[in-house]
């Protein structure tokens, strides 16, 4: 399904209303939204609507296209129609997607807007793939691991850090220690990972429950020390907020 761009047409001259009108209806994926004849009626549109694309006159009385644009704090992108050339420059200093001069063709009008589009595309593209980039912060708090013949409860927050042994994890507690029938991989997909940093092939551990890091041992509140790989470290430096340091000293 084609994307629809919703659009605001703001121009003092009906006829320039008109021929806009005409020419959007022509275009199937163009939804305006209204047909403004000053400024000030366009900002209460863009202050009431979603509008993806603002197609506007410059040389308006009252307000003109350049000052309403510079009055918006999140201004939609534009498409400049004006039947003057001497606002050009000004116009793309405003980030314009492009500047039409009067007469405007229909040919003309459809390259435009067609930049246009591509320029949203590719806005909504960069967004989304922030949006899947972020780091996902885990809502649980805990897991449930085989303990013999039961399942037994461990809270994220109690576990300062967990050994691999081939098939078999050791899962070091405050409180307690439990060996569960797991992987290394297996516990470390479901552990929250801004919790939990992997230091070593055979070690994970919380990151809140480290005490110090010197060299290649990280100790943890309960006094145990544990290995962290070279690869490791600068990583769990970055994670601890820890800046500089000599590395050749291991």
């Amino acid at each position: 399904m084609e994307q629809t761009i919703t659009c605001l047409v703001v121009d003092d001259e009906p006829f320039a209303r008109d021929l806009m009108e005409n020419y959007i209806a022509r275009i199937p994926f163009l939804q305006p939204v209204a047909f403004c004849e000053d400024a000030m009626e366009a900002i209460d549109v863009l202050q009431r609507q979603n509008i993806d694309l603002l197609l506007s006159d410059i040389q308006m009385p009252n307000i003109n296209g350049l000052e309403m644009i510079r009055s918006l704090s999140d201004p939609p992108f534009i498409i400049f129609t004006t039947a003057s050339r001497e606002h050009a420059i000004a116009g793309f200093e405003l980030d314009a997607v492009d500047y039409l001069v009067k007469p405007i063709s229909f040919e003309r009008f459809l390259k435009a807007v067609n930049k246009a589009r591509a320029t949203i595309q590719q806005k909504n593209l960069q967004t989304l793939a922030a949006e899947v980039a972020k780091p996902r912060v885990s809502t649980v708090n805990h897991l449930f691991v085989k303990d013999n013949n039961k399942f037994t409860k461990i809270l994220f927050d109690d576990i300062l850090y967990i050994e691999g042994m081939k098939d078999y994890i050791k899962i070091i507690c405050q409180d307690k220690t439990v060996i569960t029938y797991m992987r290394m991989k297996g516990i470390e997909d479901v552990l929250p990972a801004d919790q939990f940093f992997r230091i070593h092939k055979s070690y994970i551990v919380r990151l809140q429950a480290i005490k110090s890091l010197m060299g290649n041992t990280v100790e943890v509140i309960n006094g145990h020390s544990i290995v962290i790989s070279k690869t490791a470290r600068q990583d769990l430096k970055r994670l601890l907020g820890i800046a500089g340091g000599n590395d050749d000293d291991d």
